[in-house]
């Protein structure tokens, strides 16, 4: 495929305009021209990157290899609502978290006044969902930061390799190539069009420290629930360059036969990293392993309604799924239950109780694997 860009406005010949030809020793600025070879018509790609500086022809080569991804998003549908209305729940919550953006109450809220990181990544998960045959994105992660833009590329990379269509990428990032891993890459500032180079996505660092509830207030805006802290948890906290990323925290059922697992929360910036399967399996192996506090080696629960977690445990063979209720217990018969339990303590009645919510809980046992890493 070879492209032709040529461009021409008007020359203009104003007293400041032929001040800059002559300080500057140009000529004419009203002609703009480049052409490209890239042999892509019969190859087998998915995802193509042009990269270079501001002004360099990206976004008119762009526009000539296909139409420019621009969806337009209604001002008063949450984006739940807005993103491929034809197609399952499943469908686009699974996108959604697949590209990182699984924060449940980003979901409830209209595009207009999400962050430009959230924007980023909501585009993203509906060009996935649409998966149409060929798309072209132009500013490709040029209006969030770089930590978000490169995690947010790594994790659409992944998520459209799962899809049928091509996508070209307009960037003038390089930071994004070794996250996303194109097919091929052409340069505008050199010109130069590589195919087939092997990029290995950077490693993340983690660590893992053990801790009590008092790094909950950093996650706690960020889980779908407000629930009072668990009783008798352990709480770990993940962390990358000393930043914290992840939390969890690890209570045991009664009789002291297993644990349970809640309170996982990732980052928005680092979600769709896998940081958080990974450090959920390596708490998780420790219990296993009797590497808690009661020195005792313990299998662990954990539940969730959150539909991408919950695909995310059904495909790792180190987990399997043990239950999966569409709602909670009769709240008043457990108020009930619970009332009589404190009578016979002597104590006071406890006022509530649990359930009563349609919301469908999804439990898992966490099996076990040979080794642990936390590096990703």
């Amino acid at each position: 495929m070879k492209l032709t860009v040529h461009h021409r406005c008007t020359d203009y010949d104003s007293f400041r305009a032929a001040a800059v030809k002559s300080l500057f020793n140009v000529e004419s600025g009203a002609d703009f021209s480049i052409e490209a070879n890239l042999p892509i018509d019969q190859e087998d790609w998915q995802i193509g990157v042009i990269v270079g500086p501001s002004g360099s022809g990206k976004t008119s080569l762009g526009a000539k290899i296909g139409p420019l991804y621009q969806p337009t998003w209604p001002d008063n549908e949450p984006i739940i609502d807005a993103i491929a209305p034809h197609q399952g729940f499943d469908v686009v919550t699974g996108a959604l978290a697949s590209v990182g953006l699984g924060s449940v109450p980003t979901w409830l809220r209209p595009y207009p006044v999400l962050s430009n990181g959230e924007k980023f990544r909501a585009t993203l998960a509906r060009l996935v969902c649409e998966a149409p045959a060929l798309a072209v994105i132009d500013e490709f992660s040029s209006v969030v930061d770089r930590q978000i833009a490169q995690i947010g590329a790594g994790a659409f990379a992944k998520a459209w390799r799962r899809t049928t269509g091509k996508v070209v990428l307009l960037s003038c990032h390089y930071d994004i190539l070794d996250w996303v891993s194109p097919d091929w890459v052409f340069d505008t500032s050199t010109g130069e069009f590589q195919r087939g180079l092997l990029r290995r996505r950077p490693k993340i660092e983690m660590e893992i420290h053990q801790t009590n509830w008092s790094y909950w207030p950093l996650f706690e805006s960020h889980h779908y629930l407000k629930l009072p802290h668990m009783i008798a948890a352990t709480c770990y906290v993940a962390t990358v360059n000393g930043e914290p990323v992840a939390h969890l925290a690890v209570s045991t059922r009664p009789g002291l036969v297993e644990g349970r697992a809640c309170r996982l929360v990732v980052m928005p910036e680092w979600q769709g990293a896998g940081v958080g399967m990974r450090f959920l399996n390596a708490v998780c192996e420790q219990w296993l392993q009797g590497k808690n506090r009661y020195q005792k080696p313990l299998p662990t629960l954990f539940h969730t309604s959150h539909p991408g977690l919950a695909a995310a445990l059904r495909r790792d063979p180190k987990w399997t799924q043990v239950s999966a209720r569409l709602c909670g217990e009769n709240k008043m018969r457990c108020a009930q239950s619970m009332d009589k339990s404190s009578a016979k303590k002597g104590k006071p009645k406890a006022g509530s109780g649990y359930g009563g919510h349609f919301r469908a809980v999804q439990g898992f046992r966490y099996l076990g694997e040979e080794s642990n890493s936390c590096e990703l």
